[in-house]
Order: structure tokens, then C-alpha cells, then sequence
């Protein structure tokens, strides 16, 4: 089973896709790295976004997605457009959507004690965290 592992960051949807493999937790490379909302208050910039990641996630064949909550408030309270392409992930077809809070992801990361792989950019890792604490969770 493969997921998408998902950090909204600003205006931005990183991506990094994980699977289980015979060797334990395997990246799986796909060209999309990130995709950029880049006016969330204009209807064809938010159209055109979701149009991309109903491509992405059809290209790729994804059928389940784990996101890295955003705190609703407090001092590391995600913006509006966080929770706007969170929306937007949550809406879209033949994909199942979870959310799981930094303190699983690194919980798991303790845990299970995986690599992250050298494929991997810097600014992916928690997308790839994500998706392995998903995949470990079952």
C-alpha cells in the first residue's frame, strides 16, 4: 500500500509518497514535489489548484492521503489558506483522507526509528514522516 503524505506549509501542499515494502518503509519518487496555491482569495487560483491535485493524485494513482495537522490556534496556528487546501484535499475523489498531529508523526519516528531517504528533498521530510506514521499506524 502506498500514501501521499501531505505538509501544508503557507500557501504551499508538499508531497511525499511512502510505501511498504519488503525491506520495511520505501520512498516512492514521483515528480510533483509541491504544488502552490498562489492567490487563495481568487476563485480560478483556487480552481487551478484543485485542478492540479485531482491530476497529481489521479497521475499517480493515490487513493489515500495523510495530512500533518496545523493547530487551529495558539502560537503555531496554521493560516486560513492551510486550512483552505486542506479543504480542498478533503474534497477530492476516490481519495482517503486522514489527519495525524506532529506528536504521532514524531512519536512514530522515535518508535519505529526510519531513515529518511536520501531522495528525499530537506523541505519533504515531514510529508514523508506523515505518510510513514500513516503506514505504521494501519
Amino acid at each position: 500500500m502506498t500514501i501521499c503524505g501531505i505538509e501544508i506549509k503557507g500557501s504551499e501542499a508538499i508531497f511525499a509518497l511512502a510505501t511498504q515494502g519488503a525491506g520495511g518503509l520505501e520512498h516512492v519518487a514521483i515528480s510533483t514535489k509541491k504544488i502552490v496555491l498562489d492567490d487563495d482569495e481568487n476563485a480560478a487560483s483556487v480552481k487551478a489548484f484543485a485542478a492540479q491535485l485531482a491530476d497529481c493524485v489521479k497521475a499517480n494513482a493515490i487513493t489515500r492521503i495523510a495530512i500533518k495537522k496545523r493547530s487551529k490556534k495558539g502560537e503555531f496556528a496554521g493560516g486560513p489558506t492551510t486550512f483552505k487546501i486542506e479543504g480542498i484535499l478533503q474534497l477530492l475523489e476516490g481519495c482517503e483522507v486522514q489527519l495525524l498531529s506532529p506528536q504521532t508523526l514524531n512519536a512514530q519516528f522515535k518508535k519505529h526509528a526510519y531513515e529518511l531517504p536520501a531522495s528525499l528533498n530537506k523541505y519533504q521530510h515531514d510529508a514523508y514522516k506523515t505518510a510513514c506514521a500513516a503506514l505504521l499506524k494501519g
